[in-house]
């Protein structure tokens, strides 16, 4: 069994920034497609962020709203993906998770195959 854990949430002031991270441990990791998706209270679960790689191509994607204020790596040493978040507005606060897929996986939820728990950021002054 696979296991993912967020952290780096908290309060923040609009403008600031957060760094999340998603550390997964367990049985071997075979996946190579991770993402970090949302949800605010009484909204769906909304893409946020996703990276694919293979030996030799990493791909990048983002939802809308986060493109030019967000960016996803991963360490590969480590399988830690993170979520640098600058220029938080108060729409970006939501419980924010990671997902791995697998291979073709879309940037859905019903596609991804592993979750965290997820870690909650405020943004508000």
């Amino acid at each position: 069994q696979v296991r993912l854990v967020e952290s780096g949430g908290g309060l923040v002031q609009p403008g600031e920034f957060l760094r999340l991270s998603c550390a997964a441990s367990g049985r071997p990791f075979s996946s190579n497609s991770m993402a970090w998706f949302r949800q605010a209270p009484g909204h769906e679960r909304e893409f946020v962020a996703g990276v694919r790689w293979s030996a030799r191509i990493r791909n990048f994607d983002y939802g809308d709203s986060v493109k030019g204020r967000f960016t996803i790596s991963r360490d590969d040493a480590t399988s830690t993906l993170y979520l640098q978040m600058n220029s938080l507005k108060p729409e970006d606060t939501a419980v924010y998770y990671c997902a791995a897929g697998r291979t073709g996986s879309r940037w859905v939820p019903g596609d991804m195959r592993y979750w965290g728990e997820g870690t909650l950021v405020t943004v508000s002054s």
